[in-house]
């Protein structure tokens, strides 16, 4: 069953290299063209397989917003890491919990900080700084769109009027000093690395008909055996035994 996983995984690759893969390059770089900056949505439980390689390759020296969503989910110690893991010159890095914070105040603040530079610019020239153009994009299930809505107030991401024809573009209005460009089309993680396919399943950001569950639920056992032994007794109640038996015995355990 790890053998068909993997074939799975490389199967999903197939789809998305190359074809699709050059397709959505190509509308991304499209895209970028139309905006100042990027806001990255992942998951902070795994910001690096919930990141997307395609984009990676072309934002380039754009300003770029990671946000971290779902931090309620997260280990709050490790999440401060990876900010700093993540921040460098060009990019800011904010972890969020997209259903209760401020977002709109948040992004406002971390996306001005992001366009610092440009809004100098105009400034110096004696320009009234224009709104900041900003794309939001990230891999399915990140809450890129609770994220859009909540800041929209309303259900702003519409789907496309007919079938096979990509969506007009959203802006939405954040405030007047930020707009946001809702990206059509859906980015993927990259398949290639079989550990990413089993975080990306275990936080549910796959579609649970492409990998064999007991794989995945086998692979989250042995992690958090390794990772949080106290935190995955204390859920399940087991014992020191049933917590250093194989793994297998360990999963039929929280079975029973």
């Amino acid at each position: 069953s790890m053998k068909d996983n993997e074939q799975n995984a490389s199967k999903l690759n197939i789809n998305w290299f190359p074809g699709h893969m050059t397709k959505a390059k190509r509308e991304m770089q499209e895209k970028l063209k139309m905006v100042d900056m990027v806001i990255e949505c992942r998951d902070a439980r795994i910001p690096y397989s919930s990141k997307n390689p395609l984009l990676e390759e072309i934002i380039q020296q754009k300003p770029r917003l990671i946000l971290l969503t779902k931090i309620d989910k997260a280990d709050p110690i490790r999440t401060k890491e990876w900010i700093a893991c993540l921040s460098n010159d060009t990019t800011q890095v904010l972890a969020v919990n997209v259903l209760k914070d401020n977002v709109v105040s948040l992004i406002t603040q971390a996306s001005q900080e992001c366009m610092k530079a440009m809004i100098e610019r105009q400034k110096r020239r004696g320009i009234n700084p224009r709104a900041i153009r900003a794309m939001v994009v990230g891999i399915p299930n990140v809450g890129k769109s609770t994220l859009i809505n909540r800041i929209a107030n309303k259900k702003a991401v519409q789907a496309a009027d007919r079938p096979g024809v990509t969506r007009s573009l959203t802006w939405v209005k954040v405030t007047k000093g930020l707009e946001l460009l809702d990206t059509p089309g859906v980015l993927w993680p990259k398949f290639e690395d079989p550990l990413v396919v089993k975080k990306l399943a275990l936080t549910g950001a796959i579609k649970d008909t492409l990998y064999a569950k007991d794989d995945v639920a086998l692979y989250a056992v042995e992690h958090f055996i390794h990772t949080n032994p106290d935190a995955l007794a204390q859920r399940y109640r087991l014992t020191q035994s049933e917590l250093e038996d194989t793994t297998v015995e360990t999963l039929l355990a929280i079975t029973r």
